[in-house]
């Protein structure tokens, strides 16, 4: 794993206590991570959501519900 994608999972306090943390998807794109986030997430039973040029980490294992 890359160091960006240590750094977003293990020292982000949003990610520690169950938060969310928020990425630029053209810093996501230009690091080569995106792979790696999704990867990880899943192993950890996060939630990826990518929306208006962002990326949205939710660091928990809850239910996801999307409402319009």
């Amino acid at each position: 794993m890359s160091a960006a994608v240590d750094q977003m999972f293990l020292s982000s306090q949003q990610a520690r206590s169950g938060g969310v943390v928020r990425r630029s998807l053209h810093d996501v794109n230009r690091l080569g991570t995106l792979p790696e986030i999704i990867q990880r997430a899943h192993r950890k039973g996060f939630h990826v959501i990518e929306t208006g040029g962002q990326l949205v980490l939710l660091c928990h294992e809850g239910e996801l519900i999307i409402h319009c």
